[in-house]
C-alpha cells in the first residue's frame, strides 16, 4: 500500500462527503460548463404566446422576430430584462398570429441552437391561475 502524502490526507479528510457526489469540473476560463439538455416544464400550447428560455443575453427582440418568422407570422416579441440595468433575463415571450403557428415554432425550434444557446421553447403560462 502507498503511502499518503501530506496532502492527500488533508484533502481525504475534508474532502470525503465531496467525493461522493460527482461534480462535473468548473472551466477555467469563466465559461459556463455545458449542460445536458433538460426537459423543459411541457406546457401545452394554448394560446399564440410562446415561452423562449435558455435565450441568450445578446438576444434582441428583432433576433426573435427574424428567428421566429421562420415559421409563421411573429405579432410581438419580447425579451425580458432587469429594470435596473436593462440587462436581458436570458428569456423572452415571442407572440405569434394563431395556434396553430404557435405550435409549429415549438416543434421547430425547440431544443434548436440560437445565437451559441439551445433554446428551450414552449406554451406560455397563463395570466390566471
Amino acid at each position: 500500500m502507498q503511502k499518503k502524502t501530506f496532502w492527500q490526507r488533508v484533502a481525504e479528510f475534508f474532502g470525503n462527503g465531496r467525493e461522493k457526489r460527482k461534480t462535473a469540473p468548473q472551466p477555467r476560463n469563466g465559461a459556463q460548463p455545458s449542460r445536458p439538455a433538460r426537459k423543459p416544464e411541457r406546457i401545452e400550447v394554448t394560446s399564440p404566446r410562446l415561452y423562449v428560455g435558455n435565450l441568450s443575453f445578446d438576444a434582441t427582440e428583432s433576433d426573435l422576430f427574424e428567428l421566429f418568422n421562420g415559421v409563421g407570422h411573429v405579432q410581438n416579441a419580447e425579451v425580458v430584462s432587469y429594470r435596473h440595468n436593462q440587462r436581458s433575463k436570458g428569456f423572452a415571450f415571442v407572440q405569434m398570429q394563431t395556434i396553430d403557428e404557435a405550435k409549429r415554432a415549438v416543434e421547430e425550434l425547440h431544443d434548436k441552437e440560437f445565437l451559441g444557446r439551445r433554446l428551450v421553447v414552449s406554451g406560455a403560462k397563463s395570466d390566471q391561475h
